[in-house]
């Protein structure tokens, strides 16, 4: 099974950027969506935006257009570059398909907004 491996997720100010890479041990050529998810402390996993092969993308209301997601299937990425962030946006955020049942998930790469 593909697995994905997240980082690139680290401290931004209020206002702030980041750029989040995930890579797959193997190809996403079949993976006809991935997602970022993202998990706030004491509070359930969450999607956050989606992309197909044809470059379809899905984001939750709270993204407002803050947050890109790109993928390569050719080096098997995912990428979610993020403005304009809040503390609202600090989790840890994962890479998956949206449905089930999932890949194993990875570790995550924890991201943190604050002053």
């Amino acid at each position: 099974q593909v697995q994905f491996v997240e980082y690139g997720g680290g401290w931004a100010p209020p206002g702030g950027s980041l750029l989040l890479s995930c890579e797959a041990s193997g190809s996403i050529d079949n993976i006809p969506h991935v997602a970022w998810y993202r998990q706030a402390p004491g509070k359930e996993r969450e999607l956050v935006e989606r992309i197909s092969n044809r470059g379809d993308i899905f984001y939750r209301d709270f993204v407002r257009s803050r947050f890109t997601i790109t993928r390569d299937n050719v080096k098997r990425k995912v990428y979610l570059r993020m403005y304009r962030l809040d503390p609202e946006d600090t989790a840890v955020y994962y890479c998956n398909r949206p449905v089930t049942p999932f890949l194993p998930w990875g570790q995550g790469t924890p991201v943190t907004v604050s002053p």
